[in-house]
């Protein structure tokens, strides 16, 4: 399995792996797969993401809101929203996705400010979708799909291309703006609390934490962490702590000689029979076993 490492800052943020120094962008084409256990992490970042399905069905989770995207269908995911794809009854699923700064966008002030940021800081616009057999989801396959070539061609000046279509979706879905239902949004406040939660965790897996010290890190009670947990990720606070370890931990197995013991030391499980016996409930095979090459499919 060719994976997908995801690197992430302290505040959870994700680093873009971008396709040259200075150009904020970035075109690939991935499957669920290439993630432990067919989800990505949970994660926010200040570019667009563009997501199109090629084959398959990607369940995607924004700021709690679930919704499936089958074959066909496209979405756009604005900047800073709590996002992940994972998958739908355990199946792969190929997609394109680009991840566009707007720093890219139009260098007039005037079209800035009028048609680019009220659409970015609009509180109840988090995402949309676009359904394949609609005329806007046909637009959107269409350029999507045609970025993902340019970017395999790499020509001269296909970024300048690129940079181009991006301008034209967007116009597009400026044009359409009025037509659009409003994405269920959330408090401002309940957003940014659960990434201080979740960026709390991922600085410290590493060490005994409890229920107590996540919620305080949200400035919150326990009671109301687990609200916004399930909310937002559909998990408790403790079960998305493991599984994080876990992913982790998936990663030193593959890219270090560590020992097993060290790992699940490392990544915070104080017992290698307790580790083992989540891994193994988890991904359906063992530390060892996932290491050496069998299950990795199931991991």
């Amino acid at each position: 399995m060719k994976g997908v490492n995801m690197e992430l800052m302290k505040d959870s943020s994700e680093v873009v792996q971008y396709e040259r120094e200075g150009v904020r962008l970035y075109i690939r084409e991935a499957n669920l797969s290439d993630y432990p256990n067919f989800r990505a992490p949970c994660h926010w970042h200040d570019d667009l993401e563009y997501i199109h399905v090629l084959d398959g069905a990607m369940g995607y989770s924004i700021n709690g809101q679930e919704i499936v995207l089958p074959a066909g269908d496209s979405l756009i995911v604005n900047t800073r929203q709590i996002h992940f794809g994972h998958h739908c009854g355990g199946q792969d699923c190929r997609f394109l996705c680009i991840l566009f700064h707007p720093s890219l966008f139009t260098g007039s002030e005037a079209i800035l400010q009028k048609e680019v940021l009220p659409v970015l800081e609009h509180p109840c616009l988090a995402y949309w979708h676009f359904r394949g057999a609609d005329g806007m989801g046909q637009t959107a396959a269409e350029i999507i799909k045609r970025i993902a070539a340019l970017k395999d061609e790499s020509q001269a000046g296909y970024e300048l291309e690129v940079i181009g279509l991006l301008h034209i979706l967007w116009g597009r879905l400026v044009r359409r703006m009025g037509e659009l239902p409003p994405t269920p949004g959330s408090p401002y406040t309940d957003v940014e609390l659960q990434k201080d939660m979740v960026s709390y965790i991922y600085q410290n897996y590493g060490r005994k934490l409890t229920l107590a010290e996540i919620a305080a890190s949200g400035c919150m009670s326990r009671s109301k962490c687990c609200q916004l947990f399930q909310r937002y990720l559909q998990q408790s606070p403790i079960d998305f702590l493991n599984d994080y370890r876990l992913k982790v931990s998936c990663n030193l197995l593959k890219s270090t000689e560590q020992s097993i013991t060290e790992i699940a030391l490392s990544c915070g499980f104080n017992h290698l029979s307790y580790f083992s016996k989540m891994f193994i409930e988890r991904f359906g095979c063992t530390p060892k076993e996932y290491r050496k090459g069998r299950g990795i499919l199931s991991c």
